[in-house]
């Protein structure tokens, strides 16, 4: 390693020489922080920085400190050829996360890569801030567009690093609208664009006219940009909006003594820090223009494909038309408007939508033909689209037409509740459907839904909720004195075989396949146990002729002896042990009825 003396004489001296020898010269010396600032002093010759700034940037993005140089580039280097080397930087820092950490989701992906990566991302968006507000062409976007595919591709979402992205947009949204609102936040990211010198800032030497176009199509850029960041933080990060939403709306079934979800996103800073983030985004996108819920806005959401890339058209546009929002981004905006209003008493206008059809249709278009793949790789979409329709039905805004599917819609529900990776959120997703099924005028498509669950459904947790669902429908047919399908023995008649099924052949199940049954059935077995018991003693009435007799004999009789088979196999102990017992003791009380 050369002496640091030599090398600052050296940085110094060596600009004399031509251009070619310099780099040469910078290439052997500039390989500490101790030299950057001697650097920085030279680079204040615009005519030298010009010629050889664009071939500074990857040499200096790797040394701790060389922020003040490469602000020095961005501002007195050719504009068109520093962008180009600070989007080779990116790729290659998009390029050095995929290395670290190739198949970790990306939350963990943003703790496992290189530690560097965040502040190198951080200096380069303060580079291409100071960039593009220097390039004086005719048709800017089209140097933005594939700079914000690039800044993208390289982002992580964790509160540094979208701060960062906030300041970008912030500045290349040209503050022709008023700032955003301050919002409470443990990152301050420098924002070199903003805190710097803008006089320093060297003219653009291919400096062009901009055509009268261009202010609406860069706006729709970083409109598009800004909802795709929004969606991979939400998505990379449990909200749990949902879940939050319904302990607002429901505070009479909160347990007493628990901490509420609400409580620990206040109490915890991790959690409150991504509300700040999503709000903050939200913020800035309002002072893009999407602030609002108008018909026409909620439109152009659920008639657009789920499966749009929005980054696709980045570089091939010819108008503000070809340029779309992200629809997860789009969604979860939405959703934080509700959300925010409901929770935190923001003043959000009120959505022009209804679930039907509007919703339906945009939950319809985000499951897509691959419901499992989309809500495991998009929780907060999910939890977004869930979010959105809770919040409509809390305000009564259920049907606009008379074309309705309670079925179809309620299906959709269960989905997200069977598949989605977050417990509070599948919890939500139950409930809602419960009310959604509930809320079906037509008692007839309120059975067959009950029934198609029942009959056709392969998870034993969705079974057990519409076991519970009848139940809830018969209580309240005999409450409220309804004369309908649930106050009458004939819905019993229909539903025994599916909700008291044959047990008979489980009992000569060896251990292991017995086992694997009461892994996967469980929840619906308890279930029906405890309704054969509430429908016995409570219902009678309802109860056909000879059918406790026969639930006795194919379903309770069997069960039981399956069950003290279970409970004297190895292995089943504690928490199992336990609910075997508690299916024993209760189906025992059944027959006792």
């Amino acid at each position: 390693m050369p002496d640091l003396s030599d090398s600052i004489t050296a940085i110094r001296e060596g600009a004399k020489e031509d251009r070619f020898t310099y780099l040469t010269i910078l290439q052997y010396h500039v390989t500490t922080p101790a030299v950057l600032p001697a650097l920085n002093e030279v680079l204040q010759d615009a005519g030298l920085t010009q010629e050889i700034g664009w071939d500074l940037v990857q040499m200096l993005v790797t040394i701790d400190g060389s922020e003040t140089c490469l602000e020095t580039v961005a501002r007195l280097g050719n504009p068109r050829e520093v962008l180009i080397k600070v989007m080779e930087a990116l790729e290659r820092l998009a390029g050095a996360e995929d290395d670290d950490v190739d198949d970790e989701p990306e939350e963990e992906k943003a703790v496992a890569s290189d530690s560097k990566i965040p502040d190198r991302f951080i200096t380069l968006l303060g580079m291409l801030a100071i960039l593009h507000r220097r390039i004086k062409t005719k048709h800017p976007s089209r140097f933005l567009g594939p700079s914000l595919v690039k800044v993208f591709e390289a982002y992580m979402p964790i509160p540094e690093m979208t701060a960062a992205v906030v300041n970008l947009v912030r500045s290349l949204s040209g503050r022709k609208r008023p700032p955003l609102p301050q919002r409470s936040s443990s990152i301050n990211i420098l924002n070199a664009d903003k805190d710097g010198d803008i006089s320093k800032n060297a003219p653009d030497p291919e400096a062009e006219q901009e055509d009268s176009n261009e202010d609406e199509l860069q706006r729709k850029l970083l409109q598009s940009f800004a909802t795709c960041v929004l969606q991979r933080y939400v998505n990379a990060h449990e909200m749990q909006w949902s879940p939050r939403l319904l302990e607002i709306y429901h505070p009479e079934k909160l347990v007493p003594g628990k901490k509420t979800m609400a409580q620990a996103f206040r109490e915890n800073e991790v959690l409150q820090q991504r509300d700040s983030v999503v709000g903050q985004l939200v913020a800035l996108l309002s002072d893009l223009g999407l602030d609002g819920f108008s018909g026409p806005f909620i439109e152009s959401i659920y008639e657009a494909s789920a499966g749009i890339d929005p980054l696709a058209a980045f570089e091939d546009f010819t108008s503000p038309d070809d340029i779309h929002l992200s629809p997860g981004g789009t969604v979860s905006l939405m959703a934080y408007w509700l959300f925010s209003t409901d929770v935190f008493g923001a003043d959000n206008p009120e959505p022009e939508m209804h679930l039907f059809p509007e919703h339906f249709t945009i939950l319809e278009r985000f499951l897509g033909d691959e419901a499992q793949a989309q809500v495991v790789s998009s929780p907060g979409t999910a939890d977004a689209v869930l979010a959105i329709g809770l919040g409509l039905e809390h305000r009564k805004l259920v049907v606009a037409t008379e074309d309705a599917s309670f079925m179809t819609y309620h299906h959709h529900l269960t989905l997200i509740s069977v598949f989605h990776p977050d417990l509070q959120t599948r919890n939500a997703a139950t409930r809602f459907a419960g009310t959604i099924l509930h809320s079906e005028p037509d008692d007839h498509n309120r059975l067959e839904i009950l029934e198609d669950l029942l009959e056709n459904c392969m998870f034993a947790s969705l079974k057990a909720c519409a076991v519970r669902w009848l139940k809830e429908e018969l209580i309240t047919a005999r409450q409220e004195k309804l004369t309908n399908l649930f106050s009458k023995s004939e819905v019993i008649e229909r539903l025994q075989y599916a909700a008291f099924p044959d047990m008979l052949s489980v009992v000569d199940m060896d251990d292991e396949a017995l086992l694997e049954f009461w892994v996967e059935n469980n929840p619906f077995l308890l279930q029906a146990a405890n309704f054969g018991y509430f429908l016995f003693a409570s219902f009678k009435d309802l109860v056909p002729s000879g059918m406790k007799g026969a639930v006795e004999q194919r379903f309770s009789e069997p069960l039981i002896l399956a069950a003290e088979k279970l409970g004297r196999i190895e292995g089943v102990e504690g928490g199992d042990k336990m609910q075997v017992d508690i299916l024993i003791d209760r189906l025992r009380s059944l027959n006792a009825q």
